[in-house]
């Protein structure tokens, strides 16, 4: 034999050929390998074989050991592919599934190709309802099955809220169980179930108890985040009024519904209105129909009158806008004005439908209609007395303030509440307006004594503690409002330092944006027209001139802004406020810590003189901000809050960080003309306290008011005084109170501050203040006369130096001023002592002065030798010394 064999035949034809031959069935009946079986990267992705299915001459052996082999390995695997496995024009045609087992959902659908494949079967829709509302019926009632019914006895139990001083001491508990009971349903008057069901449920007793869509509404409020919706039937409210557990989430909106589908199969309707009035709230911290029937009208609950019941279920609907007596505290808003009105107004409504319902006949609705039935006022609880209703006030309004807890969840106490209060601190204020009190006011035997009210604040500036405030004489004596945290009072000339600061900062439209300097010269003259910037005059509404008044017509002339507010003039604010821009004094004294609300929304002229009314606590505030060199820190009274020993998780706001205001040496020289007012002007009983500080005093139109704000690097403290009238509570005027012609910021609120300041700051250093470098500009208002010098001034006395008088009464010809043009007299330290013959280093015959001179705004005292505090408008003479002279200045 030859040892040349003969080579197998090759593979016929290749690549695409072949593979189409395949395809197309060849008739050599040979069979393709199956996928995977050579390990060629073809067969991993189904590109069949045609390799012969013998071996040649050569004797190699058959793949997969024969026929009957390849066609077992095809069978695998084709079972491997399932549907996966492509007929003919795989990747162009339409796939086919090769027969094998069911998918349990056929999803996308097998057989089907293009958007066909992605449109679900009938079946397959179906299927999927039976087996959501399946599922929803088996989680409805698994809920249903989990919940309990709600118990109004668990509802009703009282716990206290315990407040604590700064040091951690208590300070009260309140909340003692004796305004939270229940009544059974009998002693429920018909008339009382009738108004809530008339005025919040008419179809009640007809249905289910919920309120599928009002359940809707409210969690997908919660799941955009918005406010949520409490249930709009009376058994979802009782169901609220007794979930204990108080967050808002969806889970709880869900039990809600759980225990009111309960609610509704497993109570009698009679049953969830009494639950229902039992566990409302009706405000002043009244839980159930008995306690509010008790709080509001002295009687117990079946003693109500139609009339009455309709006063009471008009409460529901908010008891902070519908409780006639006011909860400005809460709200400014909630005036006992407002809140009377809003209250008749729904009481009269709850009577009409009650009467269209057929609740009432005609002869009851004509008597329950003739006449509103006004509760009675708020009274002390126990331990709620003194200035521990103030701070418990305070402190109460914070964390409803900066936390999710509803004042209703407040009142079901349980909470404990650490506040920034000094104990001795509040002692201590208190205890100096009494003084005061006792000292000048007699209200049994002057008439013009009666009403007077305090408020005052104190604030720890850089941090913004409140430390102690004066609220009123106590809830105990019937006064309800907090004087130190409520608007309304006019603060007067303690407005001038943010005119000044603005002055400062923005400079006036003539100035081309420089700062003023607090040496720029006004006009300090009575009775003067102030000018726009496009040089016209403010004019009245009858297009007469609008003319400025002082207290006094005092004749300064051009005077320094450091004089200006060492003597209160307000002439020259008001035209300084005008050039700057009075929008910019808005925005000084926002950042300064004055709520935008309490400012005056006119910006007239009167707006650089003080028309705002901001809170005592803010002005302490906003002063603190001059005190810490512009560092303003928002006022707080609590530090912690925790419910049953742990912390309320809602109540998440940190100390409050400060920022700065303004710049550290505007602040700074604010600071060092306050300085000047109390050592050379209108505040120099402020000296008394015998250490550095600056302040500010304030008198409005008609003496209706009288503030003093003043500080140490150490404490902001702001004291205010005024009468209102208890019926009205609109403010009436001091003319005469305390036995005197007029009360001014000078007098009795300076006194009040400095003897508080004595006590609290008792033991501690005097850091002075940081010094000021000069600012700004000299911009003198247009007019002012260049000053010629014709003498060396004197440097300004002390206010505790003894004059020297000076016999002479010859009247000398006026001359200029080398220090400040003073009107048309002239004198030693004309500056500092008004304007006049004689100043304070001699006196005389002459027009002015005293180192005294001037009153917070300005006075005429009759002129006498000596200071004194009777107004007076017709010249005199003096002998020379300390006021003595012609319109001689008292101290304001």
């Amino acid at each position: 034999m030859s040892e040349h064999r003969r080579k197998p035949p090759q593979p016929q034809g290749g690549g695409r050929a072949a593979a189409r031959r395949g395809q197309s069935g060849s008739s050599s009946g040979r069979r393709a390998a199956p996928r995977g079986a050579t390990g060629s990267p073809a067969d991993s992705y189904g590109f069949r074989s045609h390799e012969p299915d013998s071996a040649g001459p050569g004797g190699e052996e058959r793949p997969y050991g024969g026929r009957a082999e390849a066609r077992r390995a095809a069978q695998r695997g084709s079972r491997r592919r399932g549907a996966d496995t492509t007929g003919p024009g795989r990747g162009r045609g339409r796939a086919t599934t090769a027969p094998g087992k069911k998918r349990f959902i056929d999803y996308p659908r097998a057989g089907k190709g293009g958007w066909r494949r992605w449109v679900p079967s009938w079946k397959l829709v179906s299927g999927l309802f039976v087996g959501f509302v399946g599922g929803l019926v088996v989680m409805i009632g698994v809920g249903y099955a989990m919940v309990s019914i709600p118990n109004e006895n668990d509802a009703a139990k009282s716990q206290n809220n315990v407040y604590y001083w700064s040091d951690g001491t208590q300070m009260v508990a309140t909340g003692t169980g004796v305004n939270r009971q229940n009544v059974s349903i009998d002693q429920i008057p018909e008339a009382m179930r009738y108004a809530v069901i008339s005025a919040e449920n008419k179809s009640f007793y007809q249905d289910s108890g919920v309120d599928p869509m009002g359940i809707a509404r409210a969690m997908a409020n919660m799941a955009r985040g918005g406010q949520t919706q409490g249930g709009s039937t009376i058994t979802q409210q009782y169901v609220k009024n007794t979930y204990l557990s108080q967050e808002q989430t969806v889970t709880r909106k869900f039990k809600e519904m759980f225990i009111s589908i309960k609610v509704g199969t497993k109570l009698d309707k009679n049953q969830i209105l009494q639950g229902y009035l039992n566990t409302s709230y009706f405000g002043r911290g009244a839980y159930g129909i008995q306690a509010a029937a008790q709080t509001y009208y002295g009687k117990n609950a079946v003693d109500l009158k139609p009339s009455e019941c309709a006063v009471l279920a008009a409460l529901l609907k908010g008891p902070t806008y519908y409780d006639p007596a006011g909860n400005q505290d809460l709200d400014k808003t909630a005036t006992p004005q407002a809140n009377e009105k809003r209250s008749k107004e729904r009481w009269a409504w709850i009577l009409g439908e009650m009467h269209k319902d057929k609740h009432l006949s005609d002869a009851e609705y004509k008597e329950a209609i003739a006449q509103y039935p006004k509760p009675d006022g708020r009274k002390a609880t126990r331990g709620m007395t003194g200035q521990v209703s103030y701070l418990v006030d305070t402190a109460k309004k914070y964390v409803l303030a900066h936390s999710d807890i509803t004042e209703a969840q407040f009142d079901r106490g349980g909470y404990q509440i650490y506040t920034t209060f000094e104990k001795d601190k509040v002692s201590a204020l208190a205890k100096a307006v009494k003084s005061v009190q006792e000292e000048k006011l007699d209200p049994e035997h002057r008439e013009l004594d009666k009403y007077v009210q305090f408020g005052a604040a104190s604030v720890k500036p850089k941090d913004g503690a409140i430390v102690a405030l004066y609220g009123g004489d106590g809830y105990e004596k019937g006064h309800f409002t907090n004087n130190a945290d409520t608007s309304g009072v006019p603060v007067g000339s303690t407005w001038k330092p943010f005119v000044l600061a603005a002055a400062m900062e923005y400079g006036t439209y003539k100035s081309g944006g420089q700062g003023v300097s607090p040496l720029s010269k006004y006009n300090g003259d009575d009775h003067l027209k102030v000018r726009k910037p496009d040089g016209t005059y403010y004019l009245n509404k009858d297009n007469s001139y609008f003319f400025q008044e002082n207290e006094s017509d005092h004749p300064w002339g051009y005077i320094t802004l450091r004089k200006a507010m060492e003597q209160s003039v307000n002439t020259p604010f008001v035209q300084l406020g005008v050039d700057v821009g009075m929008s910019k004094v808005r925005d000084v004294a926002k950042a300064a810590g004055i709520l935008p609300q309490s400012m005056s929304q006119d910006l007239n002229p009167s707006f650089a003189i003080g028309t705002s009314t901001p809170s005592a606590i803010r002005m302490a505030d906003a002063y603190a901000t001059f005190a810490a060199s512009g560092q303003q820190t928002e006022p707080y009274s609590v530090t912690a809050v925790k419910h049953n020993g742990s912390d309320a998780p809602s109540f998440v706001k940190p100390k409050p960080a400060p920022k700065e205001a303004m710049d550290p040496n505007i602040a700074n020289n604010v600071t060092d003309v306050l300085e000047n007012v109390i050592q050379n002007g209108t505040a120099t009983k402020a000296l008394a306290l015998g250490r550095t500080a600056a302040g500010k005093t304030g008198t409005t139109d008609e003496n209706k008011s009288a503030w003093f704000v003043g500080y140490t690097q150490q404490l902001s403290t702001s004291v205010a005084m005024f009468r209102e009238n208890p019926k009205d509570h609109r403010l009436l005027s001091m003319n005469g109170t305390a036995n005197t012609d007029s009360i001014h910021g000078g007098d009795i609120p300076t006194q009040v501050w400095t003897d508080y300041m004595k006590a609290a700051l008792k033991g501690q250093n005097d850091p002075g203040f940081p010094k000021s470098t000069p600012i700004g500009t000299v911009q003198n208002q247009a007019g002012a006369p260049t000053p010629t010098p014709s003498f060396t001034p004197t440097p300004s006395r002390s206010p505790s130096a003894t004059p020297t008088p000076t016999p002479s009464k010859t009247t000398p010809t006026p001359t200029p001023s080398a220090s400040e043009t003073c009107g048309f007299g002239w004198g030693d330290n004309c500056g500092d002592n008004g304007n006049g013959n004689g100043g304070a280093d001699g006196g005389g015959n002459g027009i002015g002065g005293t180192d005294t001179g001037g009153t917070d705004g300005g006075t005429f005292p009759t002129p006498t030798g000596t200071e004194t505090t009777a107004p007076g408008t017709s010249r005199g003479n003096g002998n020379g010394g300390d006021g003595g002279g012609w319109f001689a200045g008292q101290e304001g």
